[in-house]
């Protein structure tokens, strides 16, 4: 992964926002555990476990805070 690989956090609509929110999520994903192997292993586990999906609903929910307030919350 390219070290410059999130250059704005300025989106032009929220739903822009939210995207970027769970690209930013998966990003730090796969940069804490590099092998795609592994990834897909866990993949298995984490999709059915409900305390882990509401965890990562909730790491989605501060990286699109900051997102929204890097936009002024999209006011124009």
């Amino acid at each position: 992964m390219a070290d410059n690989w999130l250059s704005t956090l300025l989106t032009d609509t929220p739903q822009e926002g939210y995207d970027l929110a769970v690209l930013m999520v998966r990003t730090a994903v796969k940069m804490t555990q590099a092998d795609p192997a592994v990834r897909g292993e866990l993949r298995a586990v984490y999709g059915k476990d409900a305390d882990a999906l509401i965890a990562v609903s909730t790491v989605v929910a501060a990286h699109f805070q900051t997102v929204a307030a890097a936009n002024n919350y999209w006011r124009v």
